[in-house]
């Protein structure tokens, strides 16, 4: 067994432990509010941008709530692509809930989106921690060239590749005393191998493997270039967007924001 098909059990596994209401109510949200579930630096970035009349969808969209709440800026239609079956049920349950029709969600590993999905696209999203599921970010930029329209554009934010240096609280290395010191090499090439569940959507248990990967800034933004995407922006934050909050504004850079155009 590959890791792609041991993380989609992994991750289906992890929603059947979820936290009690989890993700229930996000229709709600995107009834009430406006781009409830960005943080306010790329709410900001994504308000900029003409959804009207736009195809677009999210690679690894979990259970649909970013890329739905973008649906209510405008496009035309929405997919999101995500490999556990479980989630993305939830997340069609959240558009009809929501009433957000022109929305549909496919579970698929995200190499293998088929080709009747090529050239559809005029918006690809990633959010965050994404991209760490792929070892081959090469690969993964190509389906997401291939995917795209010319003129099509290319939406990442995710966790800066120096968080993973850092060790987080509650493991062994860390040490709150001692919040400029880091644990891990920033060219790690061995995979992250996690056994504790998914955190922030379930309890800690005794789960099957989760596979991640680390990749250094040069490698993802050669991955997107060598996909014929030209680079638009490229921001960088002081602050965390997922995992912890003890290394914010202490120098690191944490998060970040690219924007690319397919050419």
């Amino acid at each position: 067994m590959n890791y792609f098909n041991e993380n989609k059990e992994a991750w289906e596994e992890a929603f059947d432990h979820r936290h009690p209401g989890w993700g229930e109510t996000n229709y709600q949200k995107l009834l009430n509010e406006k781009l409830p579930f960005f943080c306010p630096d790329m709410a900001e970035e994504l308000k900029q941008i003409d959804f009207s009349g736009k195809d677009i969808t999210q690679f690894c969209c979990n259970n649909g709530r970013e890329l739905l709440s973008l649906m209510c800026l405008g496009a035309k239609s929405g997919v999101g692509f995500d490999i556990a079956k479980n989630i993305i049920a939830q997340a069609a349950d959240t558009a009809e809930k929501a009433g957000i029709q022109n929305s549909k969600f496919v579970s698929c590993n995200i190499l293998d989106i088929p080709e009747c999905y090529d050239n559809s696209f005029d918006f690809v999203l990633f959010t965050i921690g994404a991209i760490a599921w792929f070892s081959d970010l090469n690969a993964l930029f190509q389906k997401v060239s291939c995917c795209l329209r010319s003129g099509g554009i290319l939406f990442l934010h995710d966790f800066h590749p120096v968080m993973n240096m850092l060790p987080m609280p509650g493991e062994p290395e860390f040490d709150e005393q001692r919040l400029n010191q880091t644990a891990y090499s920033y060219f790690k090439k061995e995979p992250w191998i996690e056994n504790e569940g998914m955190g922030y959507m379930s309890e800690h248990y005794a789960s099957k493997t989760f596979t991640s990967f680390s990749h250094t800034l040069s490698t993802i933004i050669n991955a997107i270039s060598n996909a014929g995407l030209c680079i638009m922006k490229f921001n960088e934050y002081d602050y965390d967007v997922g995992l912890s909050d003890v290394y914010d504004k202490k120098g690191f850079p944490l998060s970040y924001l690219l924007m690319a155009e397919k050419q």
